[in-house]
């Protein structure tokens, strides 16, 4: 039997020592999570608010440009929480050349290529995201490169969630996904990015985000404190760490729906 991508674990009564209650070894690995404490609620307003974000008038006659604005928005939100933190209209003005901020543009360009490509060889697609994030930043000979050969395995382990096509809810495959890569880091430079663009093709390539115009990258930076914390609990595998990042990650896919039109309205007003 394969092993599980997460082992929930808490402390035992006595002694302080962990104990595993259950491997998500089950045949959707992650439908456990949905039953933790408000982590379904939490799902569910977000798919809501998801649903009426894409019924914007400006989606029907405006739908490229609010991608690409979003997109911009997303590779702003993205840089900021790597520590590059740019005004958005220098970076929509071009005159932005910080290696970070160019790294998020790069993967924003090229996230509607990859998204066929996502859930039938992510390894692949993550290396090619290391590659559009680290350029400039680290050594050519370690782009797309995993670090070292533990992180190399448990990026097999995650793949193979990806692939497998068992999980019910993508949302909590782009909330696991991000977690993985953020804890693993498994890329030499801003890995960051590639946590976030690989759970934001997660939930475009789902159908989740169809038109790729949700961005969730825009509620972590406003959450920015709970981001970091909730990704911090999710590397401790515990019930409760695992109950925070979820909640953490649907809200800001709610807020991501919330922005959207504002984007809309806004180009619209452009005409």
């Amino acid at each position: 039997m394969s092993r599980p991508l997460l082992i929930v674990r808490v402390a035992a009564a006595r002694g302080g020592r962990s104990r595993v209650l259950a491997s998500l070894t089950v045949t959707d690995p992650l439908a456990p999570l949905l039953r933790l404490a408000d982590v379904a609620d939490a799902v569910a307003d977000a798919r809501e608010q998801v649903d009426t974000a894409l019924r914007h008038r400006a989606l029907r006659r405006h739908g490229g440009l609010v991608a690409a604005e979003v997109s911009l928005r997303v590779a702003v939100a993205s840089a900021a929480l790597e520590g590059a933190v740019h005004d958005p209209d220098e970076v929509r003005a071009g005159v932005v050349t910080d290696p970070v901020m160019q790294g998020a543009l790069r993967i924003a360009r090229a996230t509607g290529g990859l998204v066929d490509r996502w859930p039938l060889a992510p390894r692949q697609v993550l290396a090619r995201l290391h590659v559009l994030a680290a350029r400039d930043i680290v050594p050519a000979a370690a782009l797309g490169r995993p670090v070292d050969g533990s992180a190399a395995a448990r990026l097999d382990t995650l793949a193979g969630l990806i692939t497998g096509g068992v999980v019910a809810e993508p949302l909590a495959l782009a909330a696991v996904t991000h977690g993985e890569l953020l804890t693993l880091r498994p890329f030499a430079g801003p890995s960051g990015l590639v946590a976030r663009a690989a759970a934001r093709l997660t939930l475009i390539s789902s159908g989740w985000d169809p038109r790729g115009v949700i961005g969730a990258d825009i509620g972590h930076l406003a959450r920015q404190p709970e981001y970091l914390g909730a990704s911090g609990a999710f590397a401790t595998g515990t019930p409760d760490g695992l109950r925070s990042w979820l909640r953490h990650y649907a809200a800001a896919v709610a807020i991501g729906a919330r922005e959207l039109p504002v984007v809309g309205d806004e180009v619209m007003s452009r005409g």
